[in-house]
């Protein structure tokens, strides 16, 4: 399927300061799949070595780094040349050895011609690992993510849906009724299924929902299994609870993670490397509270913050919410919405780039989210259904003045009161 990170692989491709890529993110978001598709379409030829299965490889990197060492033993090995510019050498499960992660730097510093990419399911946590020797400054590195909503359209074959939503998105013109309805829909439809390429390729292939349950029930069961292998001794079962409580934790009316939630008399020290974890493995986004000042990130609040997971179907199987309320609207006033709605956009703004932050005043009043655009600060509300009215985000624009409101709801295009009204199917426009 085809995914918007192709045409940022692209561009490193062209890049005159070209240097070895890695491609982050969290296990099942298609990084092997995408990775080869690029390299079929734009190379002559690419040596592919997968780490955890291709031991003799491994080994023979091992021994040693200098690239040069390293392009005659896989010439050798695959018994193809390796042309700079022409092949492409896609290291995968590269966290299974320190070594040839560390010798990118040198392939950076002694032999840049050569394309060279790095993936690995659980990078962020060995790169976080002390024993592991990172290169710093010699490589370029590239999150991904789940399919966003807008992947999911394309999908689907509705590329003139993206076209439409963008068009109205820019002019603030209302979107023909019809049109509409079926947006969200659609926008309903991906709750369920989520953005993970095999539950969204089985709703593809089933043309069922409810068909993506198991898909996703086996990604939270493999999530489960690497915080048992890929933690220290100890620290597993803190990490399941951590992670088993977001629901938990998004369902209350303060949103605000509490450490005593996970269990009685939890404190950061008790759990503070559990969410270190989950956090550095792409399993869930840490979202700051912070004070609407530039630069956004010198002012953040360390002791605030919300989890929110990676997916949103994923999130929706493990919440157990029931699946035919959501995907057929109804009885929706009877579940919470609410979390359901702002993990979708957190998803969709950290997609598009955005390092998500939330605002809080004194528990008066709570922005959902705020980003930082230029020099600008933009406050948006999430609301689940069409029924906007807002206490706090009139005193954020009292308080703050911004030029830039966005909301995000169920309602239709349009600006009114300066602020820019923007449906829920719409937030990767943002």
């Amino acid at each position: 399927m085809e995914r918007d990170i192709l045409e940022k692989l692209i561009e490193w491709k062209k890049s005159k300061k070209r240097k070895p890529l890695i491609v982050q993110g969290a296990r099942q978001v298609g990084k092997t799949y995408i990775i080869k598709e690029f390299g079929k379409q734009n190379y002559e030829n690419m040596i592919y070595v997968n780490f955890e299965k291709n031991k003799q490889v491994n080994e023979q990197i091992n021994e040693n780094i200098d690239p040069k060492e390293i392009i005659n033993k896989l010439e050798l090995f695959f018994g193809e040349r390796i042309e700079p510019g022409k092949t492409l050498i896609f290291f995968d499960e590269i966290q299974a050895n320190e070594r040839a992660l560390t010798s990118l730097k040198y392939f950076c510093e002694e032999a840049p011609e050569y394309h060279i990419i790095a993936a690995g399911s659980l990078l962020g946590i060995r790169i976080n690992n002390k024993k592991y020797s990172f290169p710093v400054g010699k490589v370029q590195i590239l999150n991904m993510y789940a399919l966003s909503f807008k992947e999911f359209l394309k999908a689907l074959g509705r590329k003139n849906l993206i076209e439409e939503i963008e068009k109205h998105y820019n002019s603030n013109e209302k979107m023909d009724t019809d049109i509409h309805s079926l947006c969200l829909k659609l926008y309903r439809t991906y709750l369920v299924v989520g953005g993970m390429p095999e539950a969204v390729q089985t709703y593809l292939d089933e043309e069922k929902v409810i068909a993506t349950i198991d898909v996703q029930a086996e990604i939270l069961e493999s999530y489960r299994n690497d915080m048992t292998k890929y933690s220290e001794n100890g620290e597993a079962n803190r990490i399941i609870a951590a992670f088993d409580s977001i629901p938990l934790q998004l369902a209350k009316e303060n949103q605000k993670f509490q450490y005593k939630v996970i269990s009685k008399g939890g404190t950061s020290g008790i759990f503070g490397e559990a969410i270190l974890w989950l956090k550095n493995s792409g399993i869930v986004h840490q979202v700051f509270k912070a004070t609407p000042e530039i630069p956004i990130e010198m002012y953040k609040d360390l002791t605030s913050f919300k989890l929110y997971m990676n997916d949103v179907g994923l999130f929706v199987n493990k919440a157990g919410y029931p699946l035919y309320q959501i995907d057929l609207n109804t009885g929706l006033s009877m579940i919470s919405m609410g979390p359901l709605t702002e993990n979708y956009v957190e998803n969709e703004l950290r997609i598009n780039g955005y390092e998500t932050y939330y605002w809080e005043s004194n528990g008066r009043a709570e922005i959902d989210f705020l980003i930082q655009k230029g020099t600008e600060i933009i406050p948006i509300e999430v609301k689940a259904k069409e029924h906007t009215k807002s206490r706090s985000l009139n005193l954020y624009m009292q308080k703050y003045n911004p030029k830039t409101v966005i909301r995000i709801s169920e309602k239709n295009f349009g600006l009114e009161n300066n602020i820019k009204s923007v449906p829920l199917y719409a937030a990767f426009c943002i």
